[in-house]
């Protein structure tokens, strides 16, 4: 075995690796809309032909306004979108929030906060159940569908894709008394919707296709979102946040309407389907119609992530995995198993959370780090490969790239490389600092290299026949 190992670099020159290795310029619009990357369907692709690597940080107020007072404090978009640029994200949930109200007891804090715009709007007459005019569900609120086209359509122009949520489950399941903070509760909307539903089962039944007026109901709403946003090309949708099991088969129903729709339009965007809270399994996403999925915990999707086959596009979510959690080695080990990791940050702790936490900076950072190795290598040509590295985190063209991840603080780790001429560089993804590894000649062999720094390491190699720094 051939010992590579490498000394820390003055700060200057450590500087400009970082800038020269890892910069490639600033996002610009997507180029066509996505559709799952043939040579290696783990990734989306756009008009360039090159595999999208989709990777950033949602929050929940970031398409209706949230906060203790009515109405809500207006959410800064335009902060919002420069926090994304400066972590080099390139992709958010919009959230979409069902009820008019927000009570946190359950998510164990003691916030109770204001919800707003719906998409439809509150005319009355009457009062609803909060005192205000009653919703009128055959009409919509324009206002609503402008902000979510202007909000979709100003990420696009910073190189950020969006996946618009269309349903959200949860808080029905467990907001108290969410069923008479919904627009369907039969006292909040003057189209008499909403007396059939099982109000003993929380309402939850508005997420089967147990009420057909509801149903059509769901899809005029979806049909006027595909309308507002069809001709956009870095849209994405999502069936619905964390519904409750029973609902598989209207989400099933709910994916093919949204593809059989647009396909009288000139645009197809994916569709996707996220993880069952609770109770769910992640072998009904994969069953599913959906083009890609965000998984639960199960089969180790926290802590040592099994590789992306590509039947489906993976985008690992720490909001169905922990909630808010997660960790800059979660972030490191989905990517290199050939996933598209992504952070539910509180972001200004105005929902959930503390403001502006210090703790998750790790995270944000990592997934800007993971986006830059991606837009560097040939991602359409890599494929994650335990076999290859003793670390058992490494995505590799063989004989061309290798990225390796070690975990474990201060251990030297081997890679089994092809025979051929490579250039080392390490990233200390705690600190951001690039070092130089030098080159190396590989003959079929494993060589054993020990990182340059404490912590855990990322370790590249590159060919000279590879792309290399751009």
């Amino acid at each position: 075995m051939k010992r590579i190992r490498c000394l820390a670099l003055g700060e200057a020159f450590v500087m400009v690796m970082l800038t020269a290795a890892m910069a490639t310029g600033d996002n610009g619009p997507a180029r066509g809309p996505l559709r799952a990357c043939q040579q290696n369907p783990r990734y989306f692709t756009d008009g360039s032909g090159k595999a999208v690597y989709l990777t950033g940080s949602h929050t929940w107020s970031n398409l209706q306004d949230m906060g203790p007072t009515d109405p809500p404090p207006a959410f800064d978009w335009d902060a919002y979108l420069d926090f994304l640029d400066r972590y080099h994200h390139n992709f958010i949930r919009l959230w979409r929030w069902e009820l008019t109200v927000w009570d946190t007891t359950a998510n164990r804090e003691d916030k109770f906060l204001i919800a707003a715009p719906h998409p439809w709007p509150r005319t009355g007459p009457g009062q609803a159940s909060d005192g205000k005019p009653k919703f009128d569900l055959k009409r919509f609120d324009e206002a609503y569908f402008a902000r979510l086209r202007q909000r979709v359509a100003q990420a696009r122009d910073r190189g950020i894709y969006v996946s618009i949520m269309l349903f959200e489950g949860w808080g029905l399941q467990f907001v108290p008394d969410a069923w008479k903070a919904h627009p369907f509760y039969p006292d909040n909307n003057i189209n008499g919707v909403g007396s059939e539903v099982n109000a003993e089962g929380k309402g939850l039944d508005i997420y089967t296709l147990a009420h057909p007026a509801i149903t059509a109901l769901q899809e005029a709403y979806v049909r006027k979102v595909v309308d507002t946003v069809n001709d956009l090309d870095n849209v994405l949708y999502e069936i619905s946040n964390e519904n409750h099991p029973p609902s598989t088969e209207w989400q099933y129903h709910m994916v093919r309407y949204v593809r059989a729709y647009e396909k009288t339009k000139p645009k197809q965007h994916p569709v996707g389907m996220t993880f069952q809270y609770a109770g769910g399994s992640n072998a009904a996403l994969f069953d599913s119609p959906a083009d890609w999925i965000s998984p639960n915990p199960e089969g180790g999707y926290r802590d040592d992530p099994p590789a992306a086959e590509g039947s489906k596009v993976i985008l690992s979510d720490t909001d169905h995995l922990w909630g808010i959690g997660g960790n800059q080695q979660w972030v490191w080990r989905s990517f290199l198993r050939g996933m598209n990791p992504l952070f539910m940050d509180p972001y200004g702790g105005v929902v959930l959370g503390n403001t502006f936490d210090p703790q998750w900076e790790p995270i944000r950072r990592s997934l800007g780090y993971t986006r830059r190795f991606a837009e560097r290598m040939n991602l359409t040509a890599m494929t994650p490969r335990s076999d290859l590295s003793s670390t058992r985190y490494c995505l590799t063209q063989p004989g061309v790239e290798y990225l390796v991840y070690q975990p474990q603080p201060d251990e030297p780790f081997t890679v089994t490389l092809a025979a051929g001429q490579y250039r080392a560089e390490w990233l200390n993804p705690s600190t951001g600092e690039a070092v130089d590894g030098g080159a190396l000649e590989a003959k079929d062999a494993e060589v054993s290299f020990a990182p340059p720094f404490g912590g855990d390491a990322v370790l590249y190699l590159a060919s000279g026949a590879s792309r290399g720094p751009r």
